[in-house]
């Protein structure tokens, strides 16, 4: 018998529906197709146990499962659920399997049945309303990030047998949702109003004493969303400056946080059960990160430090310690407002519109031109660690001041 269920596939920052060609027939062996990675292959081992712990059995004869579009890498243990689902149904063990594939479904499954998150349940979440799904099965831990797209119905579980309940008796309003998905859903106590306002702690910019001329400096940047660099000796206050910026930034709108939030959703960063992300990301990397850390990428590209600071500020304290080829990968990005992964068989795009601070001292000791400490350093050295930095990527940087120390 043939079944097929709809998962999703994370490219970029958008998702892609996948479709899970499930087929038992006659014969022997189990294999899985559609360009598989190895955590995808090893998921008939995990639906095997997840099936047996929920009391169903394992089909004994020829399953042939397809992932489609085939020519579309897929990548993760996200896809457990749906061939789980399919496996079941295609074994005459679940019924309604017609409806089945009118959900988009995803989660990893445990060997004991239980659902345990996935990254990019946002990104999903939005092609599936796009779509037209009937709902979204999904783990229970991350019901409140599917939460944020408005207008779907979303049925969350945390073991795969209640997933199954479900199936056999599918609703579509909420009066009618059977009794152990509405307790489950009386018992995740989350609000559904996902647009908040909740501030971390970072340093008030009404608290900075001092520094006039570096406070103008960035109330004007973030006024215009200029690009910034200051120069000054240790102690200055240089990062403490920076950090206090997102205190005077506006709060993010609604789309500006659904775009921050699907970027963090695909990163695995946004904490369980944790709403939009509405204050505007500051992103401080160490000077030891590398180009692909910086710009994303890998085999599976990924958002690197420009994708999450996007919609807000990327800063880089000790600029000139950075490798340069690290801080010249940033040219392109700074002007487009976009980080551009080339692959053989596929370019993806990430949002990277962002203020870029970044603080550095005006030679190596950090004490040239200081009032009190005197600087040791040649002149052929100071001029080699300013040279670090380019002229293209100073030219690119809006605002150039110095900050001096604080008086006493």
């Amino acid at each position: 018998m043939l079944v097929k269920t709809k998962g999703a596939a994370i490219v970029g920052i958008d998702a892609m529906t996948i479709t899970i060609e499930v087929n038992v027939s006659m014969g022997q062996g189990y294999s899985i197709v559609g360009l598989p990675d190895n955590a995808v292959k090893e998921s008939l081992d995990r639906t095997e146990s997840a099936i047996k712990a929920g009391g169903f059995h394992m089909p004994r004869t020829k399953m042939v499962i397809n992932l489609s579009p085939a020519d579309l890498r897929k990548t993760g243990a996200a896809f457990d659920l749906p061939i789980a689902i399919g496996i079941l149904a295609a074994s005459e063990q679940v019924a309604h399997p017609n409806l089945i594939e009118k959900y988009l479904c995803m989660g990893e499954l445990g060997l004991d049945g239980k659902l345990y998150p996935i990254k990019g349940i946002l990104a999903m979440a939005m092609q599936a309303k796009e779509e037209g799904f009937l709902g979204m099965i999904i783990p229970l831990e991350n019901y409140a990030e599917a939460a944020m797209v408005e207008g779907l119905p979303i049925f969350a579980f945390s073991q795969l047998n209640e997933v199954v309940a479900f199936l056999k008796q599918p609703s579509y309003e909420k009066e009618n949702q059977n009794e152990n998905y509405t307790s489950l859903l009386a018992g995740l106590k989350l609000s559904t109003n996902a647009y908040t306002n909740e501030r971390e702690m970072i340093p008030d910019f009404a608290d900075i004493k001092g520094q006039s001329t570096a406070k103008r400096a960035l109330e004007i940047a973030s006024a215009g969303g200029h690009n910034l660099i200051m120069i000054g000796p240790p102690g200055a206050g240089k990062t403490m400056l920076s950090k206090s910026i997102v205190s005077i930034l506006p709060p993010l709108n609604k789309k500006e946080a659904l775009e921050t939030s699907k970027i963090y959703s695909i990163s695995g960063k946004i904490p369980l059960q944790k709403q939009l992300i509405s204050q505007r990301p500051f992103r401080q990397p160490h000077h030891t990160l590398s180009a692909i850390a910086m710009i994303g990428g890998g085999s599976h590209p990924q958002p690197g430090e420009i994708s999450l600071a996007h919609n807000g500020v990327l800063f880089l304290d000790e600029l000139p310690e950075f490798n340069k080829s690290v801080i010249e990968v940033l040219r392109q990005p700074i002007e487009a407002g976009i980080a551009s992964i080339a692959r053989a068989k596929m370019t993806v795009h990430f949002p990277a519109r962002f203020m870029l601070l970044a603080a550095m001292n005006p030679c190596p000791c950090g004490y040239y031109n200081h009032p009190n400490k005197p600087c040791h350093c040649s002149s052929n050295q100071i001029q080699k660690y300013l040279h670090k930095i380019s002229g293209p990527l100073l030219d690119r940087i809006d605002l150039h001041i110095e900050v001096s120390p604080a008086v006493q």
